[in-house]
């Protein structure tokens, strides 16, 4: 049977130990790879992101897992983030398949229903989008864009 919550203090510091130099090796590789990688996140970034979280879990926890498999998995993930983006930045054929469009939600002061639908966005979150940007009326607002990261733009007239 396994222990539940305690099974040596050898364990204890292998995660301290291994979770410091994953944690630290990772820390570098997002700093060599540039702003980009911690920015906004369109859907793609947050893949990434959700994968970097999981391998570094599985570093720390998974005894089998050595700490050098761990880091080189970590820099493969961080690599193909970079090339992925320089790709896209010099390819707008690259960029297409990788990034969707925004998409215009409201134009001249009217609610473009079927976008919103097609989007998943309601009306009410486009409300507050305008709340949050300082504007009440629909009526003077140009457009509502959903941007490729999901947030919402609000442009006055």
């Amino acid at each position: 049977m396994e222990p539940m919550l305690f099974d040596s203090w050898r364990g204890l510091a292998r995660v301290v130990i291994v979770g410091l130099a994953a944690y630290g090796a990772l820390i570098l590789m997002l700093r060599a790879s540039g702003k980009r990688t911690l920015s906004k996140m369109n859907a793609f970034d947050l893949v990434v992101t959700v994968a970097l979280g999981s391998t570094l879990a599985t570093v720390l926890l998974n005894r089998s897992v050595p700490l050098a498999e761990g880091v080189l998995a970590l820099a493969l993930l961080v690599y193909l983030q970079y090339a992925i983006t320089w790709a896209s930045v010099r390819s707008e054929r690259f960029q297409s398949l990788i990034k969707s469009e925004p998409s215009l939600l409201v134009h001249d002061g009217a609610y473009l229903d079927q976008a919103l639908k097609r989007q998943r966005v309601t009306r009410e979150e486009v409300q507050a989008a305008l709340r949050e940007s300082g504007k009440t009326d629909l009526a003077g607002i140009a457009s509502v864009v959903l941007e490729t990261d999901g947030t919402l733009s609000v442009i006055a007239r």
